[in-house]
């Protein structure tokens, strides 16, 4: 809650932050367009990188969606040739985990290399001082990524458009 008539509120720092932040990931993900796969396949490909031999079951709690949903995207990553199935060579050879190929490397490569180049262009046309701003907003906007307590399918407040 403000403390003073300066102070900013949340709701109100939330509902201009909110479009922009649409705005962005609108333009980040249209980068890969050329790629042949989508923001959300990239997104699977960065976990599967980031966890090797994750099972589908653990990639489907990691990203909040059921198991067969995740099998039909790992399907269809594997029909593209850009992530494998592997048995496991531990005690249970029934487990199957989940590999990026070389060709999954690449387009995780080209993908982050698109969408850095795109946004350091934009960052480029900013005085020294904005940068500076929007590099001092980076700590406090991951922040924002922590795990908190769920606020998904409730509202806190009406949202102004």
């Amino acid at each position: 809650m403000p403390t003073s008539s300066s102070d900013p509120d949340p709701l109100a720092v939330a509902n201009r932050l909110r479009p922009v932040l649409l705005r962005l990931n609108r333009h980040l993900r249209r980068e890969i367009d050329t790629l042949g796969v989508t923001s959300g396949q990239v997104s699977l490909h960065s976990a599967i990188r980031d966890h090797p031999g994750i099972g589908v079951g653990e990639l489907a709690a990691h990203e909040r969606t059921s198991a067969p949903t995740m099998c039909a995207h790992i399907d269809r990553l594997e029909a593209a040739g850009l992530v494998a199935r592997t048995r496991g060579g531990g005690p249970d050879r029934r487990r199957v985990g989940l590999d990026v190929t070389e060709e999954g490397v690449r387009v995780l490569l080209a993908a982050r290399s698109r969408r850095t180049a795109w946004l350091a262009t934009r960052l480029r046309a900013l005085d020294d001082a904005e940068l500076r701003l929007v590099d001092a907003a980076l700590e406090p906007l991951s922040r924002l990524l922590e795990e908190a307590p769920s606020t998904r399918g409730r509202a806190i407040e009406p949202a102004a458009r």
